[in-house]
């Protein structure tokens, strides 16, 4: 059972990474309200393609016409968001009702279907607020929050030869705080860019090292990360002005130098070890390549591919991180 439990996570971690990416690319692509109503797309189970059901859902809907290439992402990550329930719900089934090598996870297991059901509603509450960018930032965190907990489930119940595992040596266990900064760090990061994208400011500097042609241009802070806002306005393409977006910009900017530093310092720190020099050589080449990636979007202005390679690469992070973390830590007893 613990085979069959590690193997529903390790599945259920891959469409996790997927549903991650695809909801960028439809974030990215102005698709998030594709479909203006929820679960449905224009009262439908699928979306409108056809001439008479597209004349229907505009009249039904008339503030918002259908556009049927982001009505079918949008729903296209729905339904594969609604198969990682199911994953999630069989992990819970195995767990619960395995044996007592699988009832160790039990709690873990239960964690995370609250998580993703609670995901759920912030999914729907994503369309029903008109995305709201509390909301966007809080359903991409419960994302990469789902993506660590079941990447460390998967980890943790992998099958040893025997069902012994060696405890890891005191010089590997004194590794861990950093592995645990590290992570720290990188999530506060992954909030700092959700919130860019959710206030459209990832282009409010199109330029580097400056900020519109100014090393430190205005900026307003307090309007820029005020986070609850009314409800009923239409939050799509943003409604921040120059100053509080060029705030969150920047704010993104210092988060991304800190990060890169923090992860460095991490991954050379964790080379020492022979156990963990591989995740930490994979750490270090990943942090590189996902300062290029944001560097990228400015230079290149926020290409599609670029901008959710960005998103993508800052998912496996944390799964590198994750995966560190469990090879400094003991192993739970079976």
């Amino acid at each position: 059972m613990q085979a069959r439990l590690h193997r529903l996570a390790v599945i259920a971690t891959l469409v996790t990474l997927c549903v991650i990416v695809l909801g960028a690319w439809v974030r990215l692509s102005h698709a998030g309200l594709g479909c203006p109503d929820w679960p449905g797309c224009y009262g439908e189970l699928t979306w409108p393609d056809a001439a008479h059901e597209i004349e229907a859902a505009n009249q039904a809907f008339p503030e918002r016409p259908v556009e049927v290439d982001k009505a079918w992402r949008e729903m296209v990550h729905r339904y594969l968001a609604g198969a990682l329930v199911l994953l999630v719900v069989a992990i819970n089934w195995v767990a619960w009702r395995g044996s007592r090598a699988t009832a160790r996870f039990r709690t873990l297991a239960a964690i995370i279907l609250g998580i993703i059901l609670f995901q759920a509603a912030l999914g729907m509450w994503t369309v029903t607020l008109k995305l709201k960018p509390i909301i966007v930032m809080a359903h991409l965190l419960g994302g990469m929050t789902t993506l660590a907990l079941l990447s460390w489930l998967a980890f943790r119940a992998r099958p040893t030869p025997f069902g012994q595992v060696e405890p890891v040596a005191p010089l590997t266990r004194a590794r861990r705080p950093w592995v645990v900064v590290a992570l720290v760090v990188l999530v506060a990061q992954i909030a700092l860019g959700g919130w860019t994208s959710a206030n459209y400011a990832a282009l409010s500097c199109p330029d580097l090292p400056r900020c519109t042609g100014q090393w430190w241009p205005q900026t307003d802070f307090s309007e820029g990360f005020t986070l609850v806002r009314e409800i009923g306005v239409d939050y799509e393409g943003g409604i921040l002005d120059q100053p509080a977006r060029a705030a969150i910009h920047l704010a993104h900017r210092i988060g991304a130098v800190v990060t890169l530093l923090v992860l460095l310092v991490t991954a050379f720190s964790l080379r020492s070890r022979p156990t963990l020099r591989y995740g930490a050589t994979l750490l270090l080449l990943g942090v590189c390549l996902q300062f290029t990636l944001g560097v990228l979007n400015v230079l290149l202005g926020l290409p599609l591919p670029n901008a959710v390679a960005h998103n993508g690469m800052a998912a496996l992070l944390v799964v590198i991180l994750i995966w560190l973390l469990n090879r400094t830590s003991q192993p739970t007893p079976a």
